[in-house]
């Protein structure tokens, strides 16, 4: 299945313990859509949270986050695992 990372921009910054909030409901929400949310990561300071996950399309992992907490991605691309 391809792998997506999305990208959310949060003005003003994000604390990591409402990013662990809002993981939560994607991994409650996912097999609605047959997603997979692997991992993310979060720059604090900077409000930037980068999420990977396993979709069948971009869409698709765009609508966990949509219907989970409703903080859509500002961008998604299809990438590939490297070493």
């Amino acid at each position: 299945m391809p792998l997506y990372m999305d990208i959310h921009s949060i003005e003003g910054g994000v604390s990591v313990d409402d990013v662990v909030k809002a993981h939560m409901a994607d991994l409650r929400t996912q097999g609605r859509y047959d997603v997979s949310y692997l991992r993310y990561w979060v720059d604090e300071a900077h409000g930037k949270i980068f999420c990977l996950a396993e979709a069948p399309t971009a869409d698709a992992a765009a609508a966990v986050h949509r219907e989970a907490h409703g903080l859509v991605a500002g961008e998604i691309y299809q990438v590939q695992e490297g070493s």
